[in-house]
This record gives C-alpha cells, sequence and structure tokens, in this order.
C-alpha cells in the first residue's frame, strides 16, 4: 500500500462530470480562520482591549476573505464586524437600539472595505504591493470616517493603549501610522502562511514587515529614553462639581435640560442649587490655590448657571485668580431660558490679573441630545502665553478630533486642559483615546472626566497622575506637570499620511487594472 505524500493534500471526491469536491477536511479547514477571528475580535478593540489580540484577529480574518467570493466575503465580514463593533463598545455610544444599529452597520461596511480591496486588488499586483493593499486601505478608510460625526472613535490604533514604544509613531503620522503596521502585519502574516509550507522560507515582504515594527518599536523606545520631558514643573488641579441635584424632582430636572417650561418656583430652586454647586467649586479653587496649585480648572459643565447669574459668577472667579495670582478655568453651563438653544457649554480661563483670557465653547458636542441643545461658536482654540508655558484647552469630545487638536499643535501648545464628562461606560476607554492627542501634538495633557477617569499625561504619552471618580471622595485631581512640550512631526505636516495611504491605494487599483489587461505570454 503506498502512502500519501507529505506536501500533498488526501484526495477529494468527484461529482458527477468530474469535478473536484472539498472533503469534509478541507471544508472544516477553510473555516477556522473565521473562527478564530471570532474569538480574537471581541478583544481587538474598545472595553476589554487586548493590545496583541489586535494584531491577530485581522491575520485570520484576511485570510478566511482571500479564499471567499468577493461580494460574499465583503458581506460576511461585515456581518462580524457589526458583532464585533456591538460587544467592543458596548454601552459607549448613547443611542436607542435602532439607532445604535444603524450607526454599528455603517461602520461595520466601512470597516470591511479594506478585506473587499484587498481580495479585488492583491493577487493583481507585485508581490511587495499586495501586502500593502489591505493597510493603506484600512488607514484610508479610517481616514475618511474619521471625518463624520464620530471623529476618530473605532480606529484600531486605540487598541494600542498603553504600548508606548509603538504609540510614539504617533508623533510623526497620527493614528494612521498605527493602524498601518497592524494591517501591514495581517498582510504579511498571510504571504507567510501562502509560502513558507512551499518554500520553505520566509517571503521577503514578511521580512521587511517585521523589520518595519522592530524599527518602529525600537525608535519609539529609544524617543522614550532619551528625550522625555525636562525642566521645571507647575502644579496643576483640577476639581469636579458636587453632582447634587439641580431639583428634588426629577422630572423637572428633565424638564429643565429639555428646555420646557417651568414655574417661577421651579426656576428659583434650581438657581439656588446651582449657586450652591458653584460656592462649593469655588472654594475648593482657593483651597488648592493655597497649597500651590498655579493652573485649577473644573470638570466639563461642573458649575451650572443661569445666563443672567453668569458674569456675577465669573466676576467672583476673576477675584479668586487675581488674589492669588493663578489660572483658573471655569467649566461653565451656561443656561438661556428665553432662547434656542438653550446651553453654552463652555470654559472661560481667568488669567492671573483677573482678566477673561478666553471663553472657548466645545467645538463638537456629542451628536444627539447634547447637539441639539449646545450652542456653537468658531471651533477655533485658543491660547496664552504664561510663565509655565503656552496653555491651551478642548472640552471631552473634542479629543476624539485630531484634526481639531492639530490647533494646538499648530499653536505650540505646552500644557492641554480637557474638562470632561463621561459615563461608566466609556470609563476608562474615553480618557486612554484622548492620551493619543499628547503623543500626536506633542503636549502634556490634564484631562479632568466627571464621571469617568481623570488622568495627565506627558507629551509621550506617560501616564503622570489619575483619579477615578467612582472610588475618589475628594474628586480632586492634582499633578505636577512639565512645563515644556515638543513640536512633533505630525503636528507640522499634519494627515500626510493618511492622504498618501488613499494616494497609494489609487495607484495600486491602476496598476492591477493594467496587469489584468495584459496578454498572457
Amino acid at each position: 500500500m503506498r502512502s500519501v505524500p507529505e506536501n500533498r493534500s488526501l484526495p477529494s471526491r468527484e461529482a458527477p462530470g468530474g469535478a473536484a469536491l472539498p472533503d469534509r477536511q478541507e471544508r472544516i479547514r477553510r473555516w477556522l480562520p473565521l473562527l478564530a477571528a471570532l474569538v480574537l475580535l471581541p478583544f481587538a478593540n474598545g472595553v476589554d482591549s487586548v493590545p496583541l489580540a489586535a494584531w491577530l484577529a485581522p491575520v485570520f480574518l484576511l485570510r478566511f476573505t482571500r479564499g471567499r467570493r468577493p461580494l460574499a466575503g465583503f458581506v460576511l465580514t461585515a456581518a462580524i464586524q457589526m458583532l464585533a463593533l456591538a460587544v467592543q463598545f458596548r454601552g459607549m455610544v448613547p443611542f436607542p437600539p435602532v439607532v445604535y444599529a444603524i450607526v454599528m452597520g455603517t461602520y461595520a461596511l466601512a470597516f470591511a472595505l479594506p478585506y473587499l480591496a484587498d481580495r479585488l486588488l492583491a493577487r493583481r499586483v507585485a508581490a511587495f504591493a499586495r501586502t500593502l493593499v489591505f493597510p493603506a486601505a484600512w488607514v484610508g478608510v479610517e481616514f475618511v470616517v474619521g471625518l463624520g460625526p464620530f471623529g476618530s472613535w473605532f480606529s484600531a490604533a486605540y487598541s494600542q493603549y498603553g504600548s508606548l514604544p509603538v504609540l510614539q509613531i504617533l508623533s510623526v503620522t497620527g493614528l494612521g501610522g498605527v493602524t498601518f503596521l497592524i494591517g501591514w502585519f495581517a498582510a504579511a502574516g498571510n504571504v507567510l502562511w501562502e509560502e513558507f509550507p512551499v518554500r520553505k522560507r520566509v517571503p521577503v515582504p514578511a521580512r521587511l514587515c517585521a523589520g518595519a515594527i522592530a524599527a518602529a518599536c525600537l525608535l519609539g523606545g529609544a524617543r522614550l529614553a532619551l528625550f522625555p520631558p525636562s525642566g521645571p514643573a507647575v502644579r496643576v488641579a483640577s476639581l469636579s462639581g458636587a453632582g447634587t441635584p439641580l431639583h428634588p424632582d426629577p422630572r423637572v430636572v428633565g424638564r429643565f435640560f429639555g428646555h420646557r417650561p417651568l414655574t417661577p418656583e421651579e426656576i428659583a430652586t434650581i438657581r439656588k442649587s446651582a449657586a450652591a454647586i458653584d460656592d462649593d467649586l469655588l472654594a475648593r479653587s482657593e483651597r488648592e490655590a493655597r497649597a500651590g496649585a498655579r493652573i485649577v480648572f473644573w470638570g466639563e459643565a461642573n458649575a451650572p448657571v443661569m445666563k443672567d447669574d453668569e458674569d456675577a459668577l465669573v466676576r467672583r472667579g476673576s477675584a479668586l485668580a487675581r488674589q492669588y495670582g493663578i489660572y483658573l478655568g471655569m467649566t461653565l453651563a451656561s443656561w438661556h431660558l428665553e432662547s434656542t438653544p438653550p446651553l453654552e457649554n463652555k470654559i472661560v480661563m481667568i488669567a492671573p490679573d483677573g482678566k477673561p483670557a478666553w471663553e472657548f465653547f466645545k467645538a463638537h458636542p456629542v451628536p444627539g441630545g447634547e447637539s441639539m441643545i449646545s450652542i456653537r461658536r468658531d471651533g477655533r482654540l485658543r491660547s496664552l502665553d504664561t510663565p509655565y508655558g503656552r496653555l491651551s484647552s478642548v472640552i471631552c469630545f473634542d479629543a476624539d478630533f485630531p484634526r481639531l487638536l492639530a490647533q494646538a499643535g499648530r499653536l505650540g501648545a505646552d500644557i492641554l486642559l480637557d474638562p470632561s464628562n463621561d459615563w461608566r461606560a466609556i470609563d476608562p476607554w474615553h480618557t486612554r483615546m484622548a492620551s493619543f492627542r499628547a503623543i500626536e501634538q506633542g503636549f502634556q495633557m490634564v484631562r479632568h472626566t466627571s464621571q469617568g477617569l481623570s488622568a495627565a499625561f506627558d507629551f509621550q504619552g506617560r501616564l503622570l497622575a489619575s483619579m477615578d471618580h467612582y472610588a475618589a471622595s475628594d474628586r480632586t485631581l492634582v499633578v505636577q506637570m512639565p512645563t515644556r512640550g515638543r513640536r512633533t512631526l505630525y503636528s507640522i505636516f499634519g494627515d500626510g499620511f493618511g492622504w498618501g495611504c488613499l494616494a497609494g491605494l489609487l495607484a495600486l487599483a491602476v496598476t492591477s487594472g493594467r496587469r489584468a489587461r495584459l496578454p498572457a505570454v
């Protein structure tokens, strides 16, 4: 009895007419990559993110789609991506179920496109170029969807939080550089998977990819070790408000936030409660100033105030800043009772001379309820030169938009204040996302997050201090912040890498079309 050669498949059954049918073992083997991807994808991003899973999941999913017809593979991939996104970001998108499904479905379709591009183009271009189709398409898709209402949410790069050596590439390319490396690893891994069993050697594209990832880690590690923040530091304190309800009846609070009619008595009660919250913030700010803080600010919209009472509150903050020689960031939720939309969600920065240096309105209110009630301005970031470096600020969701934060990089900001207000489902994920802006633009960042994780990061992404809203009693974050940032290549050249990936993908598509038309030799 003859043995079956080692490198040949077992005989397959024949269909009528002589067509070969894959046996059961072969069919199972074709679905195994999908099973591996399904196991890994829930951990490839989001609340349960595991950095290594983000690298491995697309290897298996790409392997699966390469063995399927383009349309069938695209539909299956979109369905898998929708399921993965729903698990990864459960509770993070505050929409009704139907709207949530539409949002997840839209992003799933977008994130399935790189797999479709790989399936259509990769086999029609040269051996090395075929490994670039998938990462270029992935970066291109993230770049385009990042122009939408959710900014950089769902980017694969965020899965690598804490991997500081590789994250230093953010200072050169932005999020796209990290996503590209993950995508290139998947494509090169598939070339290795296909060729190594036949040729018994590592193909050149796989070696180049491994070398690029190693170089990124080594150079990033060198940046961390050789060029850390230096120079003097400044004491920064940030505070959360008392969080007491504006009215004992939740229905009244709901009508107030919904800009529906209130009685004079209800308005008086809300005004009294807001004054008590503001008094507490000012008293605690004075305590921190006496303790040595030179910069003090509050969580997003933590100081509620009727528009008619705003000037008096700002005057009190000005007097406090002038008395102690501090920079005071007053984050106001200033409510208009007679006009629509009713809410000014802003930070008023008071200089040590008691004069307001800027008034910045939240540029990107969260889509949905907040967006509908928020007054917007020009979305232009402000800055202020101080003995402690150049200050600037954004508000919460703004930090999810790298293009908005690029203004801080162009302004040469050294310290960025980010008053925020989250909820449990996005704690601590949202704060971790914001830390990427510090590396990209080269500033130190203090993010104070009511109902979430407050944290301070240096311009290389190191965590300097943190405070958990749900574990702290005083809900005050105090940190010694470096006072000098560092200009980055990304702050100078912006989204050149993203545009380059789109241009490269177009060139690969043109090349593949020409090769497909060439006559057989």
